[in-house]
């Protein structure tokens, strides 16, 4: 690791050498184009996600790597077609990072990072080539939980939010109502659009609490999946497969798995 711009400056040249070495000379690399590397390109992005809530630092640097690799690659294809380079990515970038702080780089005040994020919203609604209106930004093919949240943090930027944050259980518990309600009804189609309310609700109660909601989901799968796969090993030691344990057995090696994890 080095904290010299121009030895930082050199590392990202010979990346750009060697990738445009690859894309001539390399039959995979040469036959890439937008589309076929848009899966590859989730795929890094979600292995970037898994290292970073595991919080894994050699991890985090490799598949910031593998993101960069794809970032750097979109930009070789674009130049091929004469329509950009990496060197207009990161003008367009700093031009954009400079509109969107005036209160850095103009003359704008504010006292807290909640203006700053008011602010940025106004601010892409005037920017040329920017958001339309508010939730023209939020991108359709993003998962449903990050989505919500999204949505919550940008209407929230131009006013639109609880004046309490304690309000917001009130809402939990109406719609915890009315999923209980269509479930006596039997409307499936019903029930459906009352649990989407009630997780859209518990999303906003942690955004509103500071709590990242996929990131918390993501921490509970993780914690499930470590306890079931003890049970499972438990079964295994004794002969049996998971589904001969009677639930009684299930439950008391669940409690010796969370019991493990308090004692850690």
């Amino acid at each position: 690791m080095t904290n010299n711009r121009d030895a930082k400056l050199e590392a990202f040249g010979k990346l750009l050498d060697v990738l445009d070495v690859l894309r001539v000379q390399c039959p995979w690399d040469a036959k890439q184009t937008n589309e076929s590397l848009r899966p590859n390109t989730i795929e890094e992005t979600m292995e970037l996600c898994d290292a970073l809530i595991n919080n894994s630092v050699p991890d985090i640097k490799k598949e910031l790597g593998d993101v960069l690799l794809h970032i750097l690659f979109y930009s070789i294809i674009a130049n091929e077609k004469g329509q950009f380079d990496i060197a207009d990515v990161c003008d367009a970038l700093r031009e954009k990072l400079i509109f969107r702080h005036p209160h850095i780089f103009g003359d704008t005040h504010v006292d807290n990072a909640e203006q700053v994020l008011q602010n940025w919203e106004a601010i892409k609604l005037k920017e040329k080539g920017g958001n339309k209106t508010v939730l023209s930004g939020v991108p359709k093919s993003l998962p449903s939980v990050i989505k919500a949240e999204r949505i919550q943090e940008k209407t929230s930027n131009v006013g639109f939010d609880w004046a309490k944050k304690e309000d917001v259980w009130a809402k939990v518990k109406e719609e915890i109502a009315e999923v209980e309600k269509e479930m006596s009804n039997g409307s499936q189609v019903d029930t459906e659009k009352e649990f989407g309310d009630l997780m859209f609700s518990i999303i906003n109660a942690a955004r509103l609490y500071g709590v990242r909601a996929d990131n918390a989901l993501e921490l509970t799968n993780i914690k499930f999946i470590n306890r079931f796969n003890y049970i499972e090993q438990h079964a295994t030691a004794q002969g049996r497969k998971v589904n001969e344990l009677s639930l009684e057995e299930m439950d008391a090696l669940w409690n010796e798995a969370k019991k493990n994890e308090n004692n850690d």
